[in-house]
């Protein structure tokens, strides 16, 4: 898979400078720095439990202000100019022009590359970001945020609500997010009406056929239906025909 654009065509933009105190944190998760409770109160099972209820409060409550959003997924490593990058960039000012709010991850790669589009497009871009012990992890294109402190709790947050989920070319943490979506919409637990976008035809079909020839075929561990459950396309344009038309969400009520 070529990742860098070779033709000129798109212009690769100069991202705003990171606010005061960002530091150096706009990185992949698996980058960031490990961090250690203090061995205090907050280290008990019972302030842990306290805190989590108060970031799903939290959490609920900021996307509680936005009714009609999209969620992108991706890896965190492609660069401003990089194949995925830009067509991520170009479909989240497409939904963003459409009406759509960008939730990403709120990070770097197709993460900021989706903000970026919407930003660029006026739209709302969303970024639900990792909560650090001094700053949060975020990129420059972000304009509305919450941080997490736990990733389970972001996660869900990630795919709360959103009218369609788009998934770019990624890795393991991509890769969990997808399955666990389509797991989700298997088992009935969420609407098999939302749309499931997989873009990159080189990097999702191979993983089509394994499903296909693997868990269908060979071993019969799932049903023909469930190869259903998602679409694979390779541009921008072609998701945004899947997604434009997502139907409200009615199983989430605010």
């Amino acid at each position: 898979m070529e990742d860098n654009l070779t033709n000129g065509a798109v212009p690769v933009a100069t991202p705003p400078a990171p606010a005061a105190g960002a530091g150096n944190m706009n990185m992949p998760e698996s980058k960031l720095p490990v961090y250690k409770e203090p061995e205090d109160f907050r280290q008990s099972l019972h302030w842990r439990v306290f805190r989590i209820i108060a970031e799903f409060i939290d959490g609920w409550q900021f996307l509680a202000d936005f009714k009609k959003t999209v969620t992108f997924f991706g890896s965190a490593r492609f660069q401003p100019g990089d194949k995925w990058y830009e067509e991520a960039r170009k479909l989240g000012s497409m939904m963003a022009k459409e009406g759509f709010g960008i939730v990403t991850g709120g990070g770097p790669g197709i993460m900021q590359a989706g903000n970026q589009g919407a930003q660029e497009a006026g739209g709302d871009s969303i970024g639900l970001n990792i909560k650090l012990p001094a700053e949060q992890r975020i990129n420059p294109y972000v304009k509305q945020s919450s941080a997490f402190h736990y990733f389970f709790v972001r996660k869900l947050m990630l795919s709360y609500a959103a009218r369609a989920y788009v998934f770019f070319p990624g890795g393991l943490g991509t890769l969990d997010e997808a399955f666990e979506i389509l797991t989700l919409i298997q088992t009935r637990k969420i609407s098999d009406k939302i749309p499931v976008v997989l873009v990159g035809k080189e990097f999702w079909s191979p993983i089509h056929a394994w499903i296909s020839e693997q868990m269908f075929n060979k071993l019969k561990t799932i049903d023909e239906a469930d190869m259903n459950l998602y679409s694979i396309v390779d541009s921008a344009e072609e998701a945004f025909t899947i997604v434009k038309d997502a139907p409200e969400r009615t199983d989430f009520f605010y």
